[in-house]
């Protein structure tokens, strides 16, 4: 009866070690596997973009790029906040509210790419049409947009997005 005790813990051994060993082997190839799909490095690095606001005058818009998209930094004048503040929200084909679109109301930050069709709106420049409603204006399929960003006329469905952002300094903008 030792002898047969004796052989089942060798062949229990034996098991655990040949379970363990292809656990192991197994992590070990699914590891460079799994690790493959993290985003490069130079991915990783157009994350946040860092944005210095103190040259862009009142009334002044500038375009800054993040993730290869284009982003409107626009420092608005008393009257556009005024303007965009005043809005009843029933007028609007996707109501939002202009404290919710800026964390500093003289400053509106926004993703400057149509919602209908991936445009960029023009009303950026001095000379640029700014549409019906002194904002920007998509001259591809005629969306007008106000000093919020907010869709008003027009085949876009919704608002010019908000890109995450926040305000690492009274001068500074961390896009991203």
């Amino acid at each position: 009866m030792a002898e047969s005790h004796a052989g089942a813990n060798r062949r229990d051994f034996i098991q655990v070690a040949s379970t363990t060993m292809g656990v192991v082997g197994a992590a070990c190839v699914a590891w460079p596997l799994i690790d493959q799909m993290n985003p490069a490095a130079d991915t990783l690095a157009l994350l946040t973009t860092e944005f210095d606001i103190s040259g862009v005058e009142e009334g002044m818009s500038v375009t800054i790029v993040w993730r290869g998209k284009p982003v409107f930094v626009r420092h608005r004048t008393e009257k556009e906040v005024e303007e965009a503040r005043s809005v009843d929200l029933d007028d609007l084909p996707d109501p939002e509210v202009d404290a919710d679109r800026t964390t500093n109301p003289k400053f509106l930050v926004m993703v400057g790419v149509c919602t209908h069709l991936g445009c960029v709106p023009l009303g950026q420049k001095a000379t640029d049409p700014k549409g019906e409603w002194g904002g920007w204006f998509c001259p591809c399929h005629g969306s007008h947009y106000d000093t919020s960003g907010r869709i008003r006329k027009g085949p876009a469905p919704s608002n010019l997005s908000v890109p995450p952002h926040e305000y690492i300094s009274d001068t500074v903008i961390r896009i991203g």
